[in-house]
């Protein structure tokens, strides 16, 4: 007999990202996510027959070993940045199995539809920085915990809110670079590139909507702060994603797909000239030396791995470097390899693969940017820290596609009207 089982509730999915803003402000941002997934875990305790897919085991045994790796924690304040780290891992994990089971309530379109908010708030953001660029201001965190931890690096990020990457005082002669609401402007490059895909999917379910024309108009706006960042990552992903789906679209006939690429591809084109992309962002290469000190840091990262390979040092620790980024930063990969070992990252790029070929198979055109933001992810790793943000948003993206293909024709939920909250 099918089995009758009560329906998990949207919200806690909806106030991770809906919300977002209102963590921001009130200085708490991702952590807010933790409780969030928390509240998940009861939900899904509560309902039983939680169901995984096959491939997510080696994700999970990636969080094995990226928690054995605290044996090479060495110090009070490096505890605290593993503990954090470890949580957030935790939520990710926690998101793709509510998303994977949530099939009653977290539809499709539903969940590309919050996404296409999240992409919003972060569009706003990056307005914002642009108006304000050296607006800040002490968030309710900050009167709250005491001095002794607001000290630690991480935490005094979270406790002051700014909406640009932008030091004054650096001899580095760089303009303000969007960052609102994340902490630092490749984060804030890696939402977009991977949530435009997601907007542009959800907008082929909602066709001709009022909510499909606001986004048309919203995306060549979303343009200007994107192109602004100066954000060469993000560049990357958006090419990778759009000559993927260019040839999955050719290759599924889609006619209409590959002209709307087309069409993005010469807006952002004219966008780029007028905004003069192509000077600011040689002259940041001229000014900044950032691509050598990052090869150099990539090197001098490998290198100390080499001398703890299992669980390497449980978080990133200073450069040998003077002035130089902490090694296991500037890049997930880096950061997984230094701080947790070399058998956590093999783990980590593999749960990664598998997400990529596990959603090959969608063949609608939604599936197939759900497919393309995989390999976006996969790619951008290697310079970007993706944890929680990255990965809160292409983890469930992915949930959505496996579960598609994974259906049981045998399952019969309750009503809608009986799911709880």
């Amino acid at each position: 007999m099918p089995v009758l089982r009560t329906v998990l509730p949207r919200w806690p999915f909806t106030a991770m990202l809906a919300l977002f803003p209102l963590w921001w402000a009130l200085g708490l941002g991702q952590m807010a996510w933790i409780p969030l997934a928390g509240c998940m875990v009861v939900l899904m305790v509560r309902r039983g027959g939680i169901e995984i897919p096959r491939g997510f085991a080696l994700w999970l045994l990636f969080f094995v070993l990226m928690c054995a790796s605290i044996v090479g924690v060495d110090t009070s304040g490096r505890l605290i940045g593993f503990v954090y780290r470890a949580l957030l891992y935790a939520t990710v994990t926690v998101v793709f199995v509510y998303v994977y089971n949530a099939r009653e309530s977290l539809t499709l379109r539903y969940v590309l539809g919050v996404f296409s908010l999240f992409w919003l708030w972060a569009v706003i953001g990056g307005f914002a920085g642009i108006f304000a660029p050296e607006f800040s201001f002490r968030t309710p965190l900050a009167y709250v915990l005491p001095q002794g931890l607001q000290a630690n690096e991480l935490v005094g990020e979270m406790v002051v809110r700014r909406l640009t990457q932008y030091n004054p005082d650096s001899w580095l002669a760089l303009d303000p670079r969007p960052s609102a609401p994340f902490l630092y402007t490749n984060g804030w490059g890696n939402v977009y590139s991977i949530t435009l895909p997601l907007v542009v999917a959800y907008m082929t379910l909602i066709r001709r909507g009022r909510r499909f024309w606001a986004l048309m108009a919203a995306i060549p706006l979303s343009l200007i702060p994107a192109f602004l960042t100066l954000n060469r990552g993000m560049f990357i992903g958006l090419f990778v994603a759009a000559a993927y789906l260019f040839f999955r679209f050719v290759l599924a006939g889609k006619v209409r797909e590959v002209l709307t690429l087309g069409i993005i591809g010469v807006i952002a084109g004219i966008a780029a000239v007028l905004l003069d992309v192509g000077s600011k962002l040689q002259g940041r290469v001229e000014t900044s030396s950032s691509t050598e000190d990052r090869a150099n840091l990539y090197e001098e990262t490998f290198t100390r791995t080499l001398q703890s390979p299992l669980f390497g040092y449980g978080a990133p620790r200073p450069s040998f470097t003077e002035g130089a980024p902490s090694a296991g930063t500037q890049g997930h990969v880096w950061m997984v390899m230094f701080s947790h070992g070399f058998p956590a990252l093999l783990c980590f790029l593999g749960a990664l693969a598998w997400l990529f070929f596990a959603t090959w198979r969608g063949r609608s055109t939604a599936m197939l940017v759900l497919n393309a933001v995989q390999l976006v992810i996969l790619v951008e790793v290697f310079f970007y820290g993706v944890l929680p943000d990255g990965l809160i948003l292409t983890l469930p993206a992915a949930a959505l596609v496996i579960r598609e293909l994974n259906r049981s024709p045998d399952r019969t939920p309750l009503p809608a009207g009986s799911a709880p909250g």
